[in-house]
């Protein structure tokens, strides 16, 4: 009786912690699992965390979270919010951000490289200095964003809102810009095609 009690505790544990439920509990069960799929970790410290290459974070809360430097490599983000989320310095190369929510997140320096960006939220995101070379941004929202420096070479910008966006000294080589609105961008220095454009200096 004792020993089949145990083994009921241990399930009830152990469905406490792969459901949604509190935010020590989420975050004991990333770290075990590596997966933490529509968890809440709102506003956790994740800083420098290596999350390891595919981890599944799917329609995860991650709302002002901290994931400074953090490893998400290959990772599924499809859906999940990062609000005012800190990933700067963050491995996102080839990371799925389909419909992400990254508006007013801070990713200052960090890799994003092949990510998929379709529909994602960027609204008025820091992304000085990031390296955005290849990713598709298809239809996402980067309007009033920082991308001052940012490596936009061959990034899929088709239908993407660029208004207000400050491209300073941003690198759009090879960018697909088919449909981009760019009503008040800032273009200083900026790299195109044709040339630097320095028509918002």
């Amino acid at each position: 009786m004792k020993k089949l009690l145990g083994i009921m505790v241990l399930g009830l544990l152990w469905c406490n912690i792969s459901v949604a439920g509190t935010k020590k509990q989420n975050l004991a069960h990333l770290k075990l699992t590596k997966q933490c799929e529509k968890c809440n970790l709102e506003g956790a410290n994740l800083s420098g965390v290596n999350l390891l290459e595919g981890v599944s974070f799917k329609g995860v809360n991650l709302n002002e979270a901290n994931l400074y430097k953090a490893n998400l490599k290959d990772a599924n983000l499809r859906g999940v919010k990062l609000y005012a989320a800190n990933l700067t310095g963050a491995n996102l190369k080839d990371a799925n951000l389909t419909k992400a929510d990254l508006m007013e997140a801070n990713l200052t320096g960090a890799n994003l490289k092949d990510a998929n960006l379709t529909k994602a939220d960027l609204m008025e995101a820091l992304l000085g200095g990031a390296n955005l070379e290849g990713a598709n941004l298809k239809k996402a929202d980067l309007s009033r964003a920082n991308l001052r420096k940012a490596n936009l070479k061959k990034a899929n910008l088709i239908g993407t809102n660029l208004s207000g966006a400050d491209l300073e000294k941003a690198d759009l080589s090879g960018a697909k810009l088919d449909g981009a609105k760019l009503d008040g961008a800032i273009l200083c220095k900026t790299i195109m095609d044709s040339g630097i454009d320095n028509s918002g200096c």
